[in-house]
């Protein structure tokens, strides 16, 4: 389908997966009602917050950091597509979450090895997206990446395929990948 300047323009569909939807509906911290570390009761000092008057944590409501990459080779970029739930089957951009205390840059070239086989250097930043899973609100941190080889796909994606601008999937895994995608569209 084509806008008003002849670029391909992307339909946004509702994901089938009701478990990837995030609201405030379900906040991460509803239901806490004793501390995990020492077992007394939590107090709420605000809605994304509870602490501890027995040993003193705190535990906030905070988006989950992940991050993905735009790996993009003659006008074309490599999608994933997931053999996970959520969102089984829909394509998604190489990445996943960081692990504690992982630099995101470190997490980046982790997850493109797991997923790709490929060692990636990041070449630019792209941008910060908030998206649902699994009840939770996850930041994905984006780039563009450069890499040597040709990609396999492993660990939690099936396929992996390349994608012209007027080729794009008409649904991601995740509804601000799409963002991500015409950030990059925008720049060629």
């Amino acid at each position: 389908m084509a806008g008003e300047d002849g670029r391909a323009t992307v339909k946004r569909l509702p994901l089938p997966q009701d478990s990837c939807r995030a609201g405030p509906e379900l906040p991460i911290l509803d239901g806490w009602r004793l501390c995990p570390r020492c077992g007394t009761e939590l107090t709420s000092r605000s809605p994304g917050n509870r602490h501890c008057v027995g040993c003193g944590s705190d535990y906030w409501a905070n988006s989950i950091p992940a991050v993905q990459g735009l790996l993009v080779r003659g006008g074309k970029v490599l999608l994933g597509r997931r053999g996970i739930e959520p969102a089984l089957g829909f394509w998604d951009l190489p990445g996943g979450f960081l692990e504690e205390g992982e630099e995101p840059l470190d997490g980046l070239r982790r997850e493109f090895l797991e997923e790709t086989g490929l060692e990636i250097e990041p070449l630019e930043w792209i941008g910060a997206y908030v998206d649902p899973y699994l009840g939770r609100s996850v930041l994905g941190l984006t780039w563009l990446v450069t890499a040597e080889g040709e990609p396999s796909a492993a660990d939690d994606v099936d396929e992996l395929a390349w994608f012209a601008p007027d080729e794009l999937p008409e649904q991601m895994a995740f509804p601000h990948q799409h963002d991500a995608l015409e950030a990059w569209r925008s720049r060629r």
